[in-house]
């Protein structure tokens, strides 16, 4: 193990390791459930956000664009706790979700699961109750 390394897995130093587009994966969970709510990205502005301000931000890939969750929706998520993982290219937050965490009205994003079938897999939708409509709120 590398002096490097072993700072990054052993060390009290928050250096979050971005990938080649200077994006790291965030997982959020509900802090009273533990139910994974969604997974998407965070690039630095984001992350330093976050942090300052106990509000998620997030990166969006599709839109290129800084967002703080719930800035259209409502939806917001405040965070409890923030963890990175052991070579910190993965960050972990638990928040306080209010209402619905998914674009779609859902509470979580994981409203579908897979399901072997024939072979192969189908999906099945579970949990998959809309709290909003989502062409209300983003007047699709």
């Amino acid at each position: 193990m590398s002096a490097h390394s072993h700072e990054i897995e052993e060390g009290l130093a928050f250096l979050p390791k971005f990938d080649a587009a200077g994006l790291v994966t965030v997982v959020a969970t509900d802090v009273a459930t533990g139910d994974v709510l969604m997974v998407a990205h965070m690039n630095d502005e984001a992350l330093r956000k976050t942090i300052a301000t106990g509000e998620a931000w997030y990166f969006s890939r599709s839109r290129n664009a800084l967002w703080r969750k719930g800035e259209t929706s409502g939806q917001t998520q405040r965070v409890v706790e923030m963890r990175t993982d052991c070579d910190q290219d993965a960050v972990w937050i638990r928040v306080e979700q209010i209402g619905a965490a998914c674009h779609t009205g859902r509470r979580s994003c994981f409203y579908r699961k897979v399901e072997a079938e024939g072979g192969g897999a189908r999906l099945v939708f579970t949990d998959a109750d809309r709290l909003f409509d989502p062409n209300a709120v983003y007047k699709k």
